[in-house]
């Protein structure tokens, strides 16, 4: 297995690139920036430059990899396409990319919500309308993925355990950035992750459970 995580450098990315890393899974990350990157990310990744909203770039980019984990995501600006151009049309022309490139699995970062079209996140140029269409054009490519939805992401770690639950059925919570990394690694190797929508969110009264009977459940 050879991993290409896309948002390498985001604050999600990046700890997908770190868990990786730490089970020995080779890794190619896609920056924009060498420099910044080079100053985040471990230096067992391997740094290639391009760009989701260039496809040419992306070919190159994948290389060899043979899964791909899209963790990009529109940061806040006044742009009003924002949205639209990285949410939905960068993660397109990836799903695009890895089709062509025969990837073997998609784990695509997206989040709770997405079915809400009155959620207060639509303020924000539609995010969530964005992502759920690239949700569905992921869904309907014919590739091999695993939709992962999660609530309000924190920076800090935490004890809590993992509460994963199928498409719609989580509407509030939160969850530490490096569980989401956990889930998303994870997906890679569980069969039962496979052309599944998971919503999860952390909860310190939830009962541990491992993460093949997580995926399992939803």
């Amino acid at each position: 297995m050879k991993a290409f995580v896309a948002g390498a450098t985001g604050e999600t990315g990046r700890r997908i690139v770190q868990e990786l890393v730490a089970r020995n899974i080779p890794v190619r990350a896609l920056v924009r920036d060498m420099q910044t990157a080079r100053n985040i990310l471990p230096p067992d990744a391997e740094l290639v430059v391009g760009d989701v909203l260039n496809p040419q770039s992306l070919t190159t980019a994948l290389g060899d990899s043979t899964v791909v984990l899209c963790a990009t995501g529109a940061k806040p600006s006044l742009d009003p396409t924002g949205p639209y151009k990285v949410d939905f049309e960068g993660t397109k022309n990836l799903v695009d990319v890895a089709k062509t490139q025969g990837i073997e699995n998609f784990v695509l970062v997206s989040s709770l919500c997405t079915s809400q079209l009155f959620h207060p996140l639509n303020l924000f140029w539609l995010i969530l309308v964005w992502k759920k269409q690239a949700e569905e054009y992921l869904q309907k490519s014919g590739l091999n993925y695993t939709i992962v939805r999660p609530g309000g992401l924190k920076n800090e770690d935490n004890s809590d355990s993992i509460v994963m639950q199928s498409a719609d059925t989580l509407f509030d919570g939160s969850i530490p950035r490096q569980k989401v990394a956990q889930v998303c690694v994870e997906a890679l190797f569980e069969p039962a992750a496979r052309h599944k929508i998971v919503e999860i969110i952390a909860k310190p009264e939830a009962s541990p459970k491992s993460f093949t009977e997580l995926f399992q459940q939803c």
